[in-house]
């Protein structure tokens, strides 16, 4: 069996938005990277996910000369929309914020344009890679190892950046004892549909139903993205069409309901919801980053944009470091976005909190629930706060 061994600045662990962020990051800065992806690029690119873009992440592309597609395509939201009992009411974000909006541009499009973007550039991206594992994490000379085509592979390195997500290999090569961590595992999951049919609004609707959660989004004027609050026992092949659309339209209300235009769904799944934080986001030359170090509901659609912040917050340390070669740039990057982190994974849950029905719930918690959206409707400092914290707060 034939080896290779070869060197880089930065071993980049996945292929996903943090890992591609990165990589073009330091690209931009003149540090040499090489990313390790276990997946090819078609299931990393077609993975359903987010769709809400804050400003921070519409600015990351458009410094990275990325945002080409995205002003032609994506869906400039400068509000949205919260219900209660089927009573829709505007937070109007631009006008609360100073101009601050989303931009609805499906994480499959912002891979996309990574990916595409990465060759010409001379960016390395090894996919189907078997393997991982990495090694001497608490010295300054860590290597990566894989396979690949039956060869065996090694990269040394500086700094390895773990980007592979939740279940990926950086986080678990970490010792138990070295990470803090916590965690909110919530009794319920998200059904949600791919249909193309022209959304019901043209800004999102977050709803607040006695019967659940429901969400009305889009990916483009014609691909609308709907999801439904479902027990984690549910079975997919228990909901037909007919029975999701019937149970949106219920939970939407009356006004919204009567505007949802019904389709043949192409894609159809249910994901958990869960809040997660580890700490800290360095462990000697390894680095974490998006999903592998936190995890956000997907209520207010944080997780991508979380995943831009960090990378950004670490690409500024890594280019220090790789000028001055002081370990304190390094120290900087942990405490810096753990900060921004903790803010959202608050937010995430105060949302979620607000529109969903937990099973535990009471006459008493559900009042609470109603009179929580009677003020946001009747306070301009209560949507405010809101506002502030959907369209991204500052990287500080």
């Amino acid at each position: 069996m034939t080896n290779s061994r070869r060197r880089t600045t930065v071993a980049i662990i996945g292929a996903g938005p943090a890992g591609m962020f990165l990589a073009h990051l330091l690209r931009q800065e003149g540090v040499d990277c090489v990313v390790v992806e276990r997946r090819d690029r078609g299931y990393v690119e077609g993975r359903v996910r987010a769709g809400v873009l804050e400003q921070v992440t519409v600015d990351l592309l458009a410094r990275l000369g990325l945002d080409g597609r995205l002003r032609e395509e994506g869906l400039v939201h400068a509000g949205t929309n919260l219900a209660c009992d089927g009573e829709v009411f505007r937070i109007d974000m631009a006008a609360l914020t100073g101009g601050s909006t989303v931009v609805v541009y499906g994480q499959q499009e912002v891979m996309r344009d990574l990916f595409e973007a990465a060759g010409p550039r001379g960016l390395e991206i090894v996919f189907d890679a078997a393997d991982v594992a990495l090694h001497d994490l608490r010295s300054t000379q860590p290597y990566v190892t894989w396979r690949e085509d039956g060869v065996e592979h090694r990269l040394d390195c500086d700094v390895i950046a773990g980007c592979d997500g939740f279940h990926g290999v950086s986080r678990g090569s970490i010792p138990a004892e070295a990470l803090a961590t916590f965690e909110r595992v919530y009794p319920f999951g998200w059904l949600g549909v791919l249909a193309d049919v022209p959304p019901c609004e043209h800004e999102l609707i977050y709803s607040n139903h006695a019967r659940g959660f429901a969400l009305a989004s889009m990916r483009s004027p014609t691909r609308s993205r709907y999801y439904l609050q479902c027990g984690l026992d549910e079975r997919l092949e228990d909901w037909s069409d007919d029975r999701f659309w019937d149970e949106l339209c219920a939970r939407l209300g009356p006004v919204a309901g009567a505007r949802v235009v019904r389709g043949p769904s192409f894609e159809k799944s249910i994901a958990p919801l869960r809040s997660f934080v580890c700490e800290p986001l360095r462990y000697g030359r390894l680095f974490l980053a998006g999903d592998a170090a936190h995890i956000v509901p997907p209520t207010g659609a944080k997780g991508l944009n979380l995943a831009a912040s960090d990378v950004i917050i670490l690409s500024e340390a890594l280019a220090r470091f790789r000028r001055t070669g002081s370990e304190s740039a390094l120290d900087e990057y942990s405490p810096r976005a753990l900060a921004r982190v903790w803010k959202a994974e608050r937010f995430s849950w105060w949302f979620t909190g607000l529109t969903h029905r937990f099973p535990t719930m009471d006459g008493f918690d559900r009042r609470m629930q109603m009179a929580e959206f009677a003020y946001i409707r009747g306070s301009r400092a209560a949507q405010t706060v809101m506002a502030e914290n959907y369209v991204g707060l500052p990287l500080g």
